[in-house]
């Protein structure tokens, strides 16, 4: 496979080497829980030496607790993974390995914010503005992301049933490794929640709270 083609999420998590990864959204994450905020830096510092990570960075999150890495492919026409992606998680999972640091996949998860309008044009703008982001490059008329990706993406999409005073609706959907999917779903029913609809899952399932605000409990599972 060459570095530039483009990978699914299955591709992904079949790759060899990547068992403890988990594609969530268009990226694969990863999680290596440490003993103390030295122990993290340290194994960032040498996160930074490994052959060939300058040329594609991955996104780094450091606490006292852990280590969690996102790997992702950013272009005009893509923005997902490919074969680079592969190639740096094989070397930071055996780099952690060598450090004595095991994964904990289940401690990662994405979050994504989707604002709903009758006409999505009319209100990018607005959050553009107000959020400093920028249009995504493969989907500039649907998606905004934080140009210091730190920030949740914004995903718009046009409401099948707008309010009846034709305002919008903004709901999260928490991005989480397919194989706590169902678990986060039944924790969220048993705090007060109710199932608004399954027709997609594993994919998503919507829930929402007592006052009605909706949440997706996402996973990659059954998408292309």
């Amino acid at each position: 496979m060459a570095t530039n083609d483009q990978v699914t999420p299955r591709d992904f998590q079949e790759a060899e080497g990547l068992e403890d990864w988990r594609v969530l959204g268009e990226g694969a994450c990863i999680h290596f829980p440490t003993g103390s905020f030295a122990e993290s830096a340290a194994f960032v510092a040498a996160l930074g030496e490994l052959a060939g990570v300058e040329d594609h960075p991955p996104a780094v999150d450091v606490r006292d607790g852990g280590v969690t890495v996102r790997v992702v492919t950013v272009a005009d026409d893509h923005f997902g993974m490919t074969g680079r992606d592969i190639e740096v998680a094989r070397r930071i999972s055996a780099l952690a390995r060598d450090r004595g640091l095991a994964a904990d996949p289940s401690a990662v998860q994405y979050l994504l914010v989707i604002p709903g309008a009758s006409d999505v044009a009319k209100v990018m703008p607005f959050w553009r503005a107000v959020l400093g982001y920028e249009a995504r490059p493969d989907s500039p008329d649907e998606d905004l992301v934080d140009p210091r990706d730190r920030g949740p993406a914004f995903w718009f999409e046009s409401m099948r049933e707008p309010r009846p005073d034709g305002g919008g609706a903004v709901h999260v959907a928490v991005w989480v490794p397919h194989d706590q999917a169902e678990a986060r779903v039944r924790a969220a029913l048993a705090a007060g929640g109710r199932l608004v609809r399954d027709e997609f899952a594993p994919a998503w399932w919507t829930l929402a709270d007592a006052a009605g605000n909706e949440a997706d409990i996402s996973t990659v599972t059954g998408r292309g």
